[in-house]
């Protein structure tokens, strides 16, 4: 639906605008999938995210673009692959200035639009006599009030001023769990419940077994926990409006947890996200799926579900099919990128529901994680361990290991943390030149490519502390920068 056509439809009086559903995304900063309850943590405390599960659909096989913030969430709003959205693939660049956003889509259809909490997305400005598309909020509240600094103490307010007219979107983004961490110092135990003991947490099998590491998983826990009561709030709100049963919900994370092996890593803990989502069509509430899908395919969802036309710069695809049959499946594979994130970075990842094939274009270059990360006691003391005479694990030493290899395959079925590479070994050749085959195929129509002269580490990779004087000193042009690949709408399958 374009401009003219929404336009004439909201003059004419129609109740279309009335009946249209509402759509209501929840974001988390940098928690892991396996970090929820209803994802198998032993630990961790999320009772209404478990609950808003057992109204919808809960996907056990999601994923994201990249394991990055603000590439992350780009790509989500634009339902573009990360080197796709322009400079946008590197944290804190902007999306190229004429792509669209779902939520510009949806104001273009007569919808209302807000965010509020942590934002991270930008624009490059339209050149001089270009019209750019339609911006993507109505309005945006802020991400901190007095007493929470975890981006969610706005989330009602939004909610409560989405004008009774219009039907509306909601992108609800919490800083929760993002470094460095502020919610054990904001605890309130009548909202929350009681802080996590850190001596009876069960570690991430990377993590080596300190105090100080049990502490710092503790305090993230905190943060996992804060976001879940929000989200509550929110669900809760909706039941109380009478809007609930008109409205379709997404609850996700933008990357992984903020410790060494998972955020900005190809692997599950970096790239895997929890992926809850509930709504009218839904045809079986509270069912497990294990249809593959990516975090792209929620911008043509929304779309197709608000009942408008799909933008051509749309990459993902539809979930309405498997909010009709959970069995359903809507894509062969899900592709994961790896680019700069604080460190010199190029990796690219296949799979297709339970083989992880990977590319990694710097195989002399360590994965340790983000530099806040780096700074973190859990990696200081992972290092300690590993500069004394205590042996660490191979899942362990996978953190630091320097050479890596170029190419990894993992059956992520017999190998939950992906520790075993299968690369090489006859009895997989099948698998991997199937998946290597389809790895190319994506890079190839998408536009894809790794810059020869690439963006460069911008931090210390032993303490995380900043490097550079600007941002002159470091970058460099994205991936898929030469072939245009902003302008390149092609899906990749």
């Amino acid at each position: 639906m374009n401009r003219i056509v929404a336009f004439f439809l909201l003059l004419s009086g129609l109740s279309l605008a009335d009946e249209r559903p509402n759509f209501v995304l929840l974001i988390s900063d940098d928690i892991s999938y396996n970090d929820l309850g209803c994802y198998g943590s032993v630990d961790a405390r999320t009772p209404h995210i478990d609950d808003l599960a057992k109204e919808g659909i809960l996907f056990t096989n999601a994923y994201l673009t990249t394991s990055s913030c603000s590439p992350s969430r780009s790509s989500i709003i634009t339902g573009r692959y990360p080197h796709n959205t322009g400079e946008a693939s590197e944290l804190h660049r902007p999306i190229s200035w004429h792509i669209p956003s779902f939520p510009g889509s949806l104001r273009d259809a007569g919808y209302y639009t807000a965010l509020a909490g942590k934002d991270h997305m930008t624009w490059n400005p339209a050149p001089e006599g270009k019209t750019p598309p339609r911006e993507a909020f109505d309005k945006k509240f802020g991400a901190k009030i007095k007493g929470n600094s975890g981006g969610h103490g706005n989330w009602l307010t939004a909610l409560a001023e989405c004008p009774e007219e219009q039907p509306f979107f909601l992108w609800l983004a919490a800083l929760d769990a993002h470094r460095v961490w502020d919610g054990r110092h904001e605890w309130d135990e009548s909202l929350y419940g009681p802080k996590y003991d850190p001596a009876q947490l069960t570690l991430p099998p990377a993590f080596v077994d300190t105090p100080a590491t049990r502490e710092d998983f503790a305090a993230y826990l905190l943060e996992v926990t804060r976001f879940d009561y929000f989200v509550g709030q929110v669900v809760d709100q909706l039941k109380k409006d009478g809007k609930f049963e008109n409205t379709y919900l997404f609850v996700v994370a933008d990357n992984g947890r903020p410790f060494p092996r998972a955020k900005t890593r190809l692997i599950d803990d970096g790239m895997k996200t929890y992926f809850v989502a509930s709504g009218p069509s839904i045809e079986a509430p509270g069912t497990i799926s294990r249809s593959l899908i990516s975090v792209i395919d929620i911008a043509p969802t929304v779309a197709e579900l608000a009942g408008i036309e799909k933008p051509e710069t749309f990459q993902g695809r539809s979930l309405t099919p498997v909010y009709a049959d959970t069995t359903a499946s809507i894509r062969p594979f899900a592709f994961s990128e790896h680019n700069w994130h604080d460190y010199e970075a190029h990796g690219r990842s296949i799979r297709d529901g339970r083989w992880l094939y990977m590319r990694n274009s710097r195989p002399q270059l360590a994965l340790q994680g983000p530099a806040d990360s780096n700074k973190s006691p859990t990696y200081q003391d992972l290092l300690s361990a590993a500069e004394s005479s205590e042996p660490l694990t191979p899942i362990q030493s996978d953190v630091i290991l320097t050479p890596r290899p170029e190419v990894e395959l993992f059956d992520t079925q017999g190998d939950p943390h992906q520790i075993h590479n299968l690369a090489g070994d006859p009895a997989y050749s099948t698998i991997e030149s199937r998946l290597s085959a389809a790895l190319d195929h994506w890079i190839e129509k998408t536009g894809d490519s790794a810059p020869a002269d690439i963006s460069m580490d911008g931090f210390d990779r032993r303490t995380g502390d900043q490097t550079f004087q600007s941002r002159d000193d470091y970058q460099r042009a994205p991936a898929g920068s030469d072939r245009g690949a902003d302008k390149v709408n092609h899906e990749g399958l």
